[in-house]
């Protein structure tokens, strides 16, 4: 661009004074603060005259145009940027929409933590300092059997600060089939090498033995691992170790068991379609010395890493300087409390904790509500789109049975002179955003995912997002 001709595309951005005079960021300083609709006027400004002097743009951008430039970075600041969304996928445990959904007992006990001050470090019977895991690790202890309990910030950081803690410098024995990948890049090398451990593998991808372990062991060996698979299945000629009997060579060599459940399901659900994930009672019960797992999946409460298992071995896990760096705050900390008092009554935990409930949900309860949301879908849709209910499947996600599919109802929705990816995209900004499953030509709506009250909600979103054009 000649220099003249770039001299005048700059003169044609407006000054700041005259840009918030504009009807729209007229109205934005009305409800919002005035250094901020400033400031981003000056950014979006700023960046324009950057793009027109580098060549990188050619022209100004006409004024309407760049008043909702500014109104969007307004609107990018002000408005929260975690948002309640409804989940329809039919994905319990949907790592990318959070995880669990926590129960009303959670919700109380982050209600109280975060209105005022509690005694998270104050013993309050003797008036000394206290510790902020004995909230949690009574309740652990007592449902589990386990002697003792830590709770960090997620189950990468108990393994990391097991594994730092027990075997640093030293060997650590792991099957060659559960050296897992697991989503945001968690791999269990990496995390080992991390902790300054040294890792051993054993067998093949598909079958490893005891006497694979037994061969393994040297002076240097710390710890033998075994560590669940929660988010594959290997299937065909396979063979693995079992806990008990890892335990046994581990007795038999003088050497600590742990084992990574990742999940953490803290009792049988009985249901056949949940039989191979494992419980956190019967691996204690098997002997393992550390057991660890998550805190949002199948325990159903918030981020947490929770650490199992003998008192001798969690004690200088607590001394470990990265506790400190990788202890839970208040927060999460009420809310595990709150959800493992759930646990007191096992019956009580399947019906009010969400992730339970939903996994228990019968198929005759989900045709009713995929029937009755059809229906509220069908009146709001006035013939922009095909509205039927058929079979399909659920998942529990979140690395959680792997393979395992739960038979479920779903809300098929066709839209009518509208592509599914236009009408997919339009939920998504919606208020609340709307995630739903696609299918090849259509949308559908998994109403296990749907939590009370939400069907009037999806269905008003759905109107809206087929009128709009």
């Amino acid at each position: 661009m000649p220099p003249e001709e770039q001299s005048e595309q700059l003169r044609r951005l407006p000054a700041v004074d005259r840009l918030l005079r504009r009807p729209a960021l007229a109205s934005l300083l009305q409800s919002c603060p005035r250094q901020v609709v400033t400031g981003a006027a000056r950014a979006v400004l700023g960046e324009l005259r950057r793009e027109l002097a580098s060549g990188r743009r050619q022209e100004a951008p006409p004024l309407a145009t760049i008043e909702a430039m500014v109104e969007g970075r307004v609107r990018q600041l002000v408005q929260p940027g975690l948002r309640r969304v409804i989940n329809a996928t039919g994905i319990v445990l949907h790592t990318n929409l959070g995880r669990a959904v926590l129960g009303s007992a959670a919700h109380e006990a982050l209600a109280l933590a975060a209105a005022g001050y509690t005694n998270l470090e104050l013993d309050l019977a003797t008036g000394e300092r206290g510790s902020r895991q004995e909230h949690v690790a009574r309740l652990l202890t007592w449902l589990t059997g386990a002697e003792a309990a830590l709770v960090v910030n997620n189950n990468a950081a108990a393994v990391l600060l097991a594994l730092h803690t027990l075997a640093r410098g030293r060997e650590v024995v792991v099957s060659r089939g559960q050296l897992v990948e697991i989503g945001g890049s968690f791999r269990i090398p990496e995390i080992m090498a991390a902790s300054g451990a040294r890792l051993v593998e054993v067998g093949t991808t598909n079958k490893t033995y005891l006497r694979d372990y037994e061969q393994a062991v040297s002076a240097e060996t710390a710890l033998l691992l075994r560590v669940h698979p929660s988010n594959f299945r290997l299937v065909g000629f396979t063979h693995e170790v079992g806990t008990a009997e890892l335990v046994a060579l581990g007795r038999r060599l003088g050497l600590p068991v742990m084992e990574d459940l990742g999940s953490g399901l803290l009792f049988d659900l009985g249901v056949p379609a949940l039989a191979a994930e494992p419980v956190v009672c019967s691996s204690l019960a098997a002997g393992a010395d550390i057991v660890t797992f998550s805190g949002d999946k199948l325990l159903g409460g918030p981020q947490a890493g929770i650490i199992l298992g003998r008192e001798r071995f969690l004690a200088p896990m607590r001394r470990n300087p990265l506790a400190r760096a990788l202890r839970p705050d208040k927060l999460s900390l009420a809310a595990l409390e709150g959800t493992l008092r759930v646990y007191l009554d096992p019956e009580a935990a399947k019906r009010e904790l969400p992730v339970l409930a939903a996994l228990l949900l019968p198929p005759e309860e989900l045709e009713a509500r995929a029937r009755r949301l059809c229906a509220l879908v069908s009146r709001a849709a006035h013939g922009r789109a095909a509205v039927r209910v058929r079979a399909g499947h659920s998942e529990a996600g979140g690395g959680a049975l792997p393979g395992v599919t739960l038979p479920t109802f779903l809300v098929e929705i066709r839209p009518q002179g509208l592509s599914v990816e236009t009408l997919a995209a339009r939920l998504r900004r919606s208020e609340p955003p709307l995630i739903a499953r696609r299918l090849k030509g259509a949308l559908a709506l998994d109403v296990r995912t749907l939590l009370e009250g939400e069907e009037a909600l999806v269905a008003r979103i759905l109107a809206a997002c087929l009128e709009e054009r």
